[in-house]
């Protein structure tokens, strides 16, 4: 479509400098005519004919040296409109439209390139600026616990019980504070791609039963039920990354199933894809909830997450790390009766 609006411009501008050359000989032709029939004059043919084409190549350079100043100013006027646009995007200012004036391919282009930048950068200014917010809120909640219970233990009369359950309680929140940082830092490696990706063949099912294991101790706390069946699965991906995979699933089941429920996990190959599934009988997540759950700093049950030491990266790096290997992520869940994550991944990396 672009091409052809280029097309009919371009002979639009043709026609225009051919009716302007067939006008201005027009009025040579008939200026010398005049001036020859008042003077009484009688020239030769040929002579008549220079006269008149160097007469019309003078008016034909006066026309169009008057229309290229025209344009040249009206050029100068958008382009001016342009670089002011682009001062004000630099001063951080991203609410500029600029309007079309006309229909020139090459300014029209350009505008649209500004305006599309500008509500591009304007989008990524929101989202950091939600971010920061986010980040300060989820730092400065475990800072004022870790500073209100320091302060308390100055206290002299507080028993050596009291003592014990305010460090416990400053520990737990530095520990937060600590797995926040190390999340943050794992997104902004795999926003910027600066995470290594190393893939490497290895078993995956020896990898998840290794990772059930290194969280027994929060699974047999809660009297948890564990109903495990993992098909032998080799698989050529990172492991690194997969390793947090699994864990981050696996804290999230274990957190939000309450006492003596069931975690189911299932490991096949389905279609040439590694297929895992975990199940578990907790709460469950919400319609609404679902359609975020992968957002950044995203909390379905706000008061139970940050009880449990959430912070809302778990399933947003989840997400990163599936999409990296080109698998999916599939979420089911019924408030009240439980949660189903599906990962599939290939068993080769393209």
């Amino acid at each position: 479509m672009k091409r052809i609006n280029q097309k009919i411009i371009g002979l639009l501008w043709g026609s225009f400098i051919l009716l302007i050359l067939t006008l201005a000989f027009s009025a040579a032709f008939f200026l010398t005519s005049y001036f020859y029939k008042v003077a009484n004059l009688r020239l030769p043919e040929l002579l008549e004919l220079l006269i008149n084409s160097f007469l019309g190549l003078i008016f034909t350079g006066l026309v169009v040296s008057i229309f290229s100043r025209f344009f040249r100013e009206r050029q100068f006027k958008a382009f001016q409109s342009i670089i002011h646009a682009m001062e004000r995007i630099a001063r951080g200012d991203f609410s500029i439209r600029l309007e079309h004036e006309r229909d020139d391919g090459f300014l029209h282009g350009l505008v649209d390139s500004v305006n599309k930048m500008a509500q591009d950068l304007g989008q990524l200014e929101n989202m950091r600026q939600e971010f920061i917010s986010n980040v300060s809120h989820e730092i400065q909640s475990p800072l004022t616990s870790i500073r209100g219970f320091a302060q308390a233990l100055q206290n002299d009369q507080l028993s050596i019980d009291q003592r014990h359950h305010y460090l416990e309680i400053i520990e737990m929140e530095s520990n937060r504070l600590s797995r926040l940082t190390v999340d943050l830092l794992r997104l902004a490696s795999l926003d910027a791609e600066q995470v290594k990706f190393d893939p490497q063949p290895y078993r995956l099912d020896q990898q998840i039963r290794s990772v059930i294991l290194t969280c027994e101790p929060q699974w047999r706390d809660k009297l948890l039920e564990l109903d495990i069946a993992l098909d032998e699965v080799s698989i050529y991906a990172d492991a690194d990354l997969l390793n947090q995979v699994w864990m981050n699933l696996l804290h999230n089941s274990i957190k939000f199933t309450p006492q003596a429920g069931t975690i189911k996990v299932r490991l096949s190959v389905q279609n040439n894809q590694a297929a895992f599934l975990i199940v578990d009988t907790g709460i469950g997540i919400s319609t609404e909830a679902q359609m975020h759950i992968f957002e950044r700093f995203y909390k379905a049950d706000k008061s139970r997450t940050r009880s449990a030491g959430g912070s809302g990266l778990g399933l947003s790096i989840v997400k990163k790390i599936v999409d990296l290997h080109h698998g999916n992520l599939d979420l089911r869940s019924v408030v009240g009766q439980g949660t189903a994550f599906t990962v599939l991944l290939p068993l080769e990396q393209k």
